[in-house]
């Protein structure tokens, strides 16, 4: 059994790899110290399963496992924590098994073997994360890569026929969601300035008139999104400070 082990501290990481190498058909495959290095490593390595403290710096484990279920691959999640009241919230999210530290050997090894008994359907199912408070980060592939972007660089998402395309500082990349699902998600951080548009609340800058045409500046951006003569009166509002 492949496992990836994630843990925002290195005496936990190494205290488990221990627990781990003590165990028949176990090998681990590899360690990350946060949310977005569990995503990388879990699609470089593709582990059976992911042994994911749940309190880490960033994007926390709960997090973590949202994305990791849309991975093409995804593992099982056992997660482990100092914390209790994170039992119920854990098991919300399908997690295979839950383990508070410090891990006894031997649950861990319940835990495991919990994992084999799973066929490879059934471990997919059981990453499913749903519902939950809304993501700090998003995640998409880009040429092959995973690649993982604060919210709060975003600077706006943009409907293009089955994607949603995301700009950000630092670039764009493509995210198989909705737009709906996206400003239900982050309503309270993003404004509608078009059926097909929303930008971040934080970037607006001015309207200008183009041509005849209602356009929206950001910071930081060049491009200039159309602004719907339906959105027109509300981003007005908001630009003077009313809202």
């Amino acid at each position: 059994m492949r496992v990836l082990i994630v843990d925002d501290e290195p005496l936990a990481r190494a205290r488990l790899r221990r627990q781990l190498e003590a165990l028949a058909d176990v090998a681990v495959v590899g360690e990350a110290g946060n949310g977005r290095e569990a995503l990388v490593a879990a699609a470089r390595l593709r582990p059976e399963v992911v042994l994911l403290d749940i309190r880490m710096p960033g994007m926390d484990g709960l997090e973590a496992a949202h994305h990791l279920a849309g991975l093409d691959s995804p593992p099982a999640v056992i997660f482990t924590t100092a914390y209790g009241e994170h039992a119920l919230e854990a098991f919300d999210r399908h997690a295979v098994d839950y383990l508070l530290k410090p891990i006894r050997a031997e649950r861990l090894a319940a835990a495991l073997a919990g994992c084999r008994r799973l066929n490879r359907a059934q471990m997919s199912g059981l990453t499913d994360a749903g519902g939950g408070a809304a993501r700090s980060h998003l995640c998409a592939r880009r040429h092959g890569d995973l690649v993982t972007v604060p919210v709060d660089a975003v600077l706006f998402f943009q409907a293009d026929q089955k994607y949603v395309r995301v700009v950000y500082h630092d670039g764009e990349l493509l995210l198989e969601e909705s737009l709906k699902g996206l400003h239900d998600e982050f309503g309270g951080r993003f404004v509608r300035i078009h059926r097909n548009a929303l930008v971040a609340r934080a970037a607006l800058r001015a309207l200008v008139n183009d041509g005849g045409t209602l356009r929206v500046e950001l910071a930081g951006c060049e491009e200039r999104l159309e602004v719907s003569r339906r959105h027109a009166a509300a981003l007005r509002s908001l630009l003077r400070g009313g809202g």
